[in-house]
């Protein structure tokens, strides 16, 4: 168990007071060691993914204009890309890591596996047709090859949605530690609760569209930010 309450806090920009409130209300995975609580780094990921409870919200106030790691910044690197043929989760992952960018100096099908890995121990469709794939652990160690890749597949592919929806569009994620991971998880989910954002995805909107709507987004996150201080 390699994270302790501090690191929560650090990680999820929450008080003690809510990280503990979340512990009596069962809301978080946790484990009481030697009359200490401590957390699994993957179980929190895989909590980020399934959980909406403040988490979105809490999270989106680390949003600043400029900053490197600012989602529409990470989308215009990684890329956004349509019509991704596969009949399945390895063929569509295979196809869309084929056609975004990725860093030079990691092979594509070392990404690829990665990939496949996180998705055979848990699936990352969040529901509404969207999945997040991503590394299980963090193969980026240079804050410069950070991405996020939108891949608006050819024809939805089971991805094992809790909801039992079809995916038709992924959002791949490499990030380089897990405070930028967590901050981008949940900007990518907060998104996807909406409707508008979620038909332009459907509708493979063009490039421009897509990421003139985070970046309004975006500002909008930062304009909260900046009165709440």
């Amino acid at each position: 168990m390699e994270l302790k309450i501090k690191d929560i806090v650090d990680l999820l920009q929450v008080s003690e007071k809510t990280v503990y409130r979340w512990i009596k209300d069962k809301k978080i995975p946790c484990y009481r060691i030697n009359h200490q609580y401590r957390f699994n780094r993957t179980e929190i990921n895989e909590w980020i993914l399934s959980s909406k409870i403040e988490l979105s919200s809490s999270l989106l106030n680390l949003s600043s204009s400029g900053r490197q790691d600012d989602l529409s910044q990470l989308i215009e690197k990684g890329g956004i890309v349509s019509n991704i043929p596969g009949e399945n989760v390895r063929e569509a992952l295979r196809n869309a890591i084929q056609r975004i960018n990725t860093p030079q100096n990691i092979p594509k099908e070392e990404i690829l596996s990665a990939l496949l890995s996180r998705e055979e121990m848990m699936p990352t469709a969040i529901g509404k047709g969207i999945a997040i794939p991503h590394p299980r652990n963090p193969i980026i160690t240079d804050l410069k090859n950070a991405s996020v890749s939108i891949c608006c597949l050819e024809k939805p592919v089971d991805f094992g949605s809790l909801d039992n929806l079809p995916v038709h569009t992924l959002f791949i994620l490499l990030t380089a530690t897990p405070k930028m991971h967590l901050e981008v998880l949940s900007k990518i989910s907060y998104l996807c609760q909406d409707d508008s954002f979620l038909n332009l995805l459907k509708e493979h909107a063009q490039k421009e569209i897509i990421l003139d709507y985070v970046r309004k987004r975006e500002l909008e996150w930062h304009k909260k930010e900046t009165l709440n201080k």
